[in-house]
């Protein structure tokens, strides 16, 4: 479901207004990763933390027809969750000081590992998340959509 690249990217976060309040994040996303596609909806919790759920996923089934689970998932009791319901990251919380989102894990199905993240919007209003685990970073970006 994560489409992540190497490197880092140049995100010029001070200079996007996107950046400058933590409901911005909410909304409806898509991304590709490979020949997959997918749109996650980021929604706030009661704690005043945000989430992101995978709600569409292209292809959502094998070539068997057999519906796509979230299989390598290291927590056995969430092996039988289907692909298009994934919880791909829950607890992010809204950096003001670093005009950000941090503060939790997101969590890669492909791999089934979890990794640091942070979020930011770029020049462009693209969402630019980035997970990193030790001293790698990837990065991937998010196109907002309309619901």
């Amino acid at each position: 479901m994560i489409a992540l690249m190497w490197g880092c990217m140049g995100i010029a976060s001070a200079q996007q207004p996107l950046n400058d309040n933590g409901d911005n994040i909410l909304g409806t996303y898509a991304s590709k990763q490979g020949e997959s596609n997918f749109k996650a909806k980021i929604t706030k919790l009661e704690d005043g933390t945000y989430q992101a759920q995978v709600i569409w996923l292209d292809p959502s089934t094998d070539a068997k027809g057999n519906k796509l689970l979230d299989a390598k998932n290291p927590d056995e009791s969430l092996r039988n969750t289907p692909a298009d319901q994934i919880v791909l990251f829950s607890g992010l919380k809204y950096n003001a000081k670093k005009h950000r989102w941090d503060g939790t894990k997101i969590y890669d199905p492909q791999r089934g590992m979890r990794a640091k993240m942070t979020a930011e919007f770029d020049k462009e209003g693209r969402l630019i998340i980035t997970g990193s685990v030790l001293l790698i970073s990837e990065s991937v970006t998010w196109e907002k959509i309309e619901e």
